[in-house]
């Protein structure tokens, strides 16, 4: 991991004037074929919703691409999209030819951190599309993965709870994550940890669901707990297309981990029962060591009953 002074901050404020107040007006400024901007190695978004992308596509029908797409200048006279890929995609389903832009000097880092940023600036983002970014984003500027970035948050957390001290490479990092979440404006470190982390350990069928705002979070969250993989897709599938109350999932979720749990062996309880009555009647108490070995198997019979 790079030490602080060699960790490239993004700029969230100069980068949020670059995406929002250099607006061109349709038919002026640059513009670009459409076919010579082609789309980045590594991209943020992973979803687009059907009924929001159909709209833009009306919208830029009517009113033409009203936001210059963001691009950086590549091979064969060509440019890469930096921002702006679901305008890109409704431009071509409209039947654009021709689409405004403006052209930054991005390296591949700064390219994908802009790209990040205006994920985050989206009004339908949902929470799990927004932690991958933020993570990403943090990932990415501190030179690490995203399982190094999740471990920065719980460490920060556990020294500050037990009072420890931490290195000074750490420190750099954990303050470096404070100034991006402070750009961000929507989190701090403590409320990135406890709300948005446990997200990303849902299983994946979850997140699918999650990505594409399918099922509000409380749902999945619930339906989660079904370990099950069959059951758990199955249950996923009517909540999203009987829209369920979570009071509906959480009854569901109940009853399909009572059916899951094992039931004792019809046998083995007649065969207790038939020792209980046995031993009420045996004359074995009548011997003290017979009775101090019926003693010691009761209670290690109790003890086995009663472990979790």
């Amino acid at each position: 991991m790079p030490s602080r002074k060699n960790i490239q901050k993004p700029q969230l404020r100069n980068v949020a004037a670059i995406l929002n107040r250099e607006e061109v007006p349709a038919g002026h400024g640059q513009t670009a074929s459409i076919e010579m901007i082609r789309l980045p190695a590594k991209q943020p978004r992973r979803y687009f919703g059907p009924e929001k992308l159909a709209q833009l596509v009306q919208s830029v029908k009517e009113h033409g691409i009203l936001e210059p797409l963001l691009v950086r200048p590549a091979a064969d006279n060509e440019y890469e999209l930096v921002a702006g890929e679901r305008r890109l995609r409704a431009a071509r389903e409209a039947g654009l030819e021709e689409v405004p832009i403006i052209v930054r000097e991005f390296d591949d880092q700064q390219a994908l951190q802009v790209a990040l940023i205006e994920n985050l600036q989206r009004e339908d983002l949902n929470p799990v599309e927004e932690t991958e970014a933020v993570v990403d984003l943090l990932a990415l500027t501190l030179g690490a993965d995203r399982d190094t970035v999740t471990a920065l948050f719980y460490h920060a957390h556990n020294a500050k709870h037990r009072g420890q001290d931490l290195r000074q490479n750490v420190l750099s990092q954990i303050e470096m994550v404070e100034e991006i979440l402070d750009g961000i404006g929507r989190f701090t470190i403590d409320s990135f940890r406890s709300s948005r982390l446990p997200l990303l350990k849902l299983p994946e069928d979850i997140l699918d669901v999650l990505r594409r705002g399918d099922l509000e979070y409380t749902k999945a969250q619930a339906i989660s707990r079904v370990k099950n993989e069959q059951q758990r897709a199955d249950l996923l599938g009517l909540a999203v297309s009987e829209n369920l109350a979570l009071t509906e999932i959480k009854a569901r979720v109940k009853a399909l981990k009572v059916e899951s749990e094992p039931m004792p062996d019809p046998t083995v309880i007649d065969r207790l029962n038939g020792i209980s009555k046995q031993l009420k009647k045996s004359k074995a108490w009548e011997n003290p060591k017979k009775k101090e070995r019926i003693t010691k198997l009761l209670i290690e019979l109790e003890k086995l009953a009663t472990e979790k």
